[in-house]
């Protein structure tokens, strides 16, 4: 049943996690309406967007006509060209007047995914803060809400002065609030509207695995937080094995049971429902009123899937040994393994008998879990993102603010809740484990991105501004950037899953690297099923599916590392064990 469309109100937004079904899930639903006679807007600001892919048609800012859909419009709203042009706004009326320097530093403060945040909401801002245009449609469906964060910091009173112009903290990666003044109106009314459930329902998208519910629930007490309440959960590609004996399909599902037991707590008093699992994606109209109408279509005819090159994990892990000591950086986004496999190669470097330090941001106990029976030469230690990011606010509000009024100590704090208050916040403990690396292999399951690094290296001032730091830099975190550089020393092993959006972030992210003069060694592609080889006919079109970026991967790196879905949880000793010598197989594709 699908019930976050009944009586469905004028503005609906989806959000979760990247690859849950974000777009199937908004596509849908505006198709669902537009049958039923309404018409419709529909509008992505996902940056990994594939509305295109899904809708079969090609879209831009201007809102065309779906074909085969009467009464739905859709457009796509481009969120790193929005953060472009609003970046140019806010630096060109400062070009000769600040020096070159000082240029090149704002625009890297710019840079970042708050400012990328906040440039797509002001274009979306405008579709539902504007009566003129939102009366244009019964319906307005966007693809990617704003987190809690940044309605929280739009609501402050101080964000619409000038505070930020006056603002010397240095310390903002928010600085297109100097410009928020002149939208003030529009932003008023939006918020207004978000917070009206009978204007606005924001529908949580996510997938019964652990790492897509925690963030549901995280963005469900943020938005709760912001008295935002038309909240409706939607669980997607709920998998049963049914009269399945593939071991595989079998180990999904029971996985999938495990963590719908599990539930976060603020999720369970959402009104809810469960979609069930479709094979090799929902392309175009059809299939998409097939998929909320729980019609089952028939399996298509299975190609032969052939990989692309690539090593298996043992295999990098070797010439990782080869090399000698240094440091080995598992990066992406939350959810695809890093910990996991971070932990794995700890392991077998150090079963090699070589030192090992691993660091990991991730609970004490979950990584003893993960790393079963200790090793005598694996040292294992914690950065604790918590405990880091409050000393790092209470420093910056004792400092920073300590001669600002009250809204601006407001706006301040609020601005020490963002994202990436956090990776400036463990910065100076991880360049500490980097240094390490000079005589023992030291692997790291978080790390700074590039754009955080740039700000870092932009100039000593900056460093000690961020740092807090009146006195002489730590040599650590002088030294941290020429180490990350040096592909001697430095591994960066960007970890993704063989999907479209967890792909495209990855691409994005070495994108943000190279700017930083940091080159990834390796992708590996993690929980591969085309690398696994179901058995299960609906699992294998999934497997056909991933090849595709599997693929688009391959072309973005020298050196791919396909590691498969395996069976079992890889936790404990013989857990990894089984992560580092399990290999890819062939898919041999079963008759439908």
């Amino acid at each position: 049943m699908n019930v976050w469309l009944e009586d469905a109100p004028k503005i609906l937004l989806f959000t979760g996690k990247g690859g849950v079904g974000k777009t199937s899930l908004a596509c849908a639903s505006a198709i669902a309406l537009a049958d039923a006679g309404k018409k419709v807007l529909l509008v992505s600001t996902d940056p990994a967007s594939n509305l295109d892919e899904v809708l079969q048609t090609a879209f831009d800012a201007d809102a065309r006509p779906v074909p085969e859909v009467d009464g739905l419009s859709a457009l796509n709203i481009d969120p790193m060209d929005a953060a472009r042009r609003y970046r140019e706004r806010m630096v060109e009326p400062l070009r000769g007047i600040l020096p070159g320097e000082s240029l090149r530093n704002i625009e890297e403060q710019l840079s970042g995914a708050c400012t990328v945040e906040i440039a797509s909401f002001n274009e979306f801002t405008r579709l539902i803060g504007d009566p003129d245009h939102l009366n244009q449609y019964d319906h307005v469906v966007l693809d990617t809400a704003p987190t809690g964060h940044t309605l929280r910091l739009l609501s402050l009173p101080a964000a619409w002065n000038d505070f930020m112009i006056e603002n010397q903290t240095g310390s903002s990666c928010l600085g297109p609030m100097a410009g928020l003044k002149d939208q003030q109106i529009i932003y008023q009314h939006a918020l207004e509207a978000l917070q009206d459930p009978k204007q606005t329902r924001v529908v949580i998208v996510s997938r019964p695995e652990t790492s897509a519910l925690r963030e549901a629930a995280r963005a469900t007490r943020e938005l709760q937080d912001e008295n935002i309440s038309g909240l409706f959960l939607v669980i997607n590609g709920v998998f049963k094995a049914e009269e399945s004996n593939d071991p595989l399909a079998r180990a999904w599902e029971n996985k999938a049971s495990a963590c719908l037991a599990d539930l976060p707590q603020n999720l369970k008093t959402l009104p809810s429902c469960q979609r069930p699992f479709r094979p090799g994606g929902l392309i175009g109209p059809a299939s998409l009123r097939a998929f909320l109408s729980d019609q089952l279509q028939a399996l298509p005819k299975l190609d032969p899937v052939e990989l692309p090159e690539h090593l298996a994990l043992q295999e990098l892990v070797q010439k990782f040994i080869a090399q000698g000591p240094g440091v080995i950086m598992t990066m992406g986004k939350g959810g695809v393994g890093k910990t996991t496999l971070a932990a794995a190669i700890a392991r077998a470097i150090a079963q090699e008998g070589h030192p090992v330090h691993l660091s990991t941001t991730d609970p004490a106990a979950h990584v003893a879990e993960t790393l079963g029976e200790g090793l005598d030469n694996l040292e294992v230690s914690r950065i604790d993102p918590r405990e880091e990011t409050r000393k790092h606010i209470e420093d910056a509000m004792e400092n920073a603010g300590k001669d600002l009024d009250e809204e601006g100590r407001a706006l301040l704090l609020e601005e020490l809740r963002s994202p990436c208050t956090e990776e400036v916040a463990v910065f100076q403990a991880f360049a500490r484990t980097v240094a390490k690396g000079d005589d023992q292999f030291v692997v790291l399951d978080t790390a700074p991105t590039g754009h955080t690094l740039l700000l870092l290296d932009a100039s000593e001032a900056y460093h000690r501004e961020v740092l807090k730091n009146k006195g002489e830099l730590p040599s650590e975190v002088t030294d941290l950037l020429p180490k990350l550089r040096n592909p001697d020393f430095t591994r960066v092993l960007l970890v993704t899953l063989p999907e479209a959006t967890p792909v495209h972030e990855a691409a994005r992210l070495q994108e943000d690297l190279r700017r930083a003069k940091i080159n990834p060694t390796s992708w590996i592609l993690n929980q591969s099923l085309a690398g696994a080889a179901p058995g299960d006919p609906r699992l294998q079109i999934q497997a056909q599916r991933e090849v595709h970026y599997l693929k688009e991967a391959a072309a973005l790196t020298d050196r791919l590392v396909i590691v498969p879905w395996l069976t079992r949880e890889p936790a404990g000793a013989e857990g990894l064990d089984t992560l580092l010598t399990t290999t890819t197989q062939t898919l041999t594709p079963a008759s439908p």
